[in-house]
């Protein structure tokens, strides 16, 4: 969603997800395209060690949304051990930094807190930046230290 440019050459953009979804919203048809570059398991990425000098993680951020909702498709539900998942999201962005590479983290905090993640990685960021019209969306900024 915060893409200027999902074709730039310089990015890689992958989702577990393909497809195309409509939505009718009163009198208004929503079209979302989930094209991504490469389709793959953020917690298993197919990629060898220190290959990105920048990698930007966007997670699903909900744990409860109605199967077929709108937010449920749009930013993709987390799994019952959601803990796990983001766990090892984390450690794959970290494993396929190259030293000093920097990792882009961004979370939405409707219905898990940022802190809560945080307590789950052996990482710590270096700064970060809250936004969104109701303050609930965090970027944060990590660096890969670990040469």
């Amino acid at each position: 969603m915060f893409w200027f440019d999902k074709n730039n050459e310089l990015t890689l953009f992958a989702d577990k997800r393909m497809e195309t979804i409509t939505f009718k919203d009163l009198d208004k048809k929503r079209v979302l395209d989930i094209k991504p570059d490469i389709q793959m398991d953020f917690t298993k990425m197919p990629f060898r060690h220190s290959t990105f000098k920048l990698v930007v993680f966007d997670p699903p951020h909900l744990n409860k949304a109605g199967k077929n909702s709108w937010l449920a498709k749009k930013y993709g539900v987390l799994g019952a051990d959601w803990q796990t998942d983001i766990k090892d999201g984390i450690n794959e962005c970290m494993r396929v930094l190259e030293p000093y590479g920097v990792l882009i983290f961004k979370w939405n905090e409707s219905q898990i807190k940022v802190t809560e993640v945080l307590k789950l990685i052996n990482h710590k960021p270096l700064f970060g930046h809250t936004t969104g019209r109701q303050a609930k969306t965090v970027w944060l900024t990590f660096m890969k230290n670990d040469v």
